[in-house]
């Protein structure tokens, strides 16, 4: 399998969704992770920082009109792990590790969210601050079946430098929204992480991009960098 180029593909693809990146470039690993939004509850959000990672809030909170599913905690960090989410299923990973469990387990008690028709997948990824192994998870829907969860691991170790993982909650924009199909897509972490953040940044859609987030963990010292893109600011 091919590393893709991540900029390309997201400069082709209008909506993505969200989407998380993990992979490593020389001595560290590099996490991202992006919200979009095609209405004006969606688009009216923030990345702020927390004491252990970051959190959605409403840019403007007069105009937000539904938070469920939009307010969040997209990352979070325990026992020498980053919890990278699409959704409130980051506490239950939280809570389920600080109680000696693994993210497989909080996983197995989430399912898809509730926003028929689309039934938006759960992607999650949780990363070894010290190693850079981690896993990406998708919990979706059997082709729209509201019975149905298909909940897929991908467990990632020893990655060369260069190399990573994509996973968005969908395939392309459409109505319904199309869920993300198949494995995490094969990518390329070949830039600086500033470079990388800011090309990121500007591969996402103009229209409907809202926020990035990204982290550099050096593997040697465990120095972390991040940054944080807001359209709205």
């Amino acid at each position: 399998m091919e590393k893709n180029n991540i900029f390309e593909f997201l400069k082709e693809n209008p909506y993505p969704g969200r989407g998380i990146i993990i992979g490593k470039d020389a001595g560290g690993v590099v996490i991202a992770y992006w919200i979009m939004g095609r209405s004006e509850n969606s688009r009216n959000r923030v990345f702020t920082e927390t004491d252990d990672g970051i959190k959605t809030e409403a840019f403007d909170p007069y105009k937000m009109t539904d938070p469920s599913l939009i307010i969040y905690h997209p990352v979070r960090e325990y026992g020498g792990k980053t919890i990278v989410t699409n959704g409130d299923q980051t506490d239950t990973v939280y809570e389920f590790m600080k109680d000696g469990k693994t993210p497989e387990e909080a996983l197995m008690t989430r399912e898809f969210e509730p926003d028929a028709p689309n039934f938006t997948p759960r992607i999650s990824g949780v990363v070894d601050d010290k190693s850079g192994d981690f896993t990406l998870s998708i919990l979706k829907s059997n082709n729209g079946d509201s019975d149905t969860t298909i909940r897929s691991f991908f467990h990632y170790t020893n990655l060369k430098a260069g190399e990573g993982r994509f996973v968005s909650t969908y395939m392309g924009d459409g109505d319904p929204l199309p869920s993300f199909e198949g494995e995490p897509v094969r990518v390329e972490i070949a830039l600086g992480f500033d470079e990388f953040s800011d090309t990121l940044w500007n591969s996402l859609n103009a229209d409907n991009k809202v926020s990035l987030y990204t982290q550099r963990i050096d593997l040697k010292t465990g120095e972390k960098l991040h940054k944080i893109y807001n359209k709205n600011r």
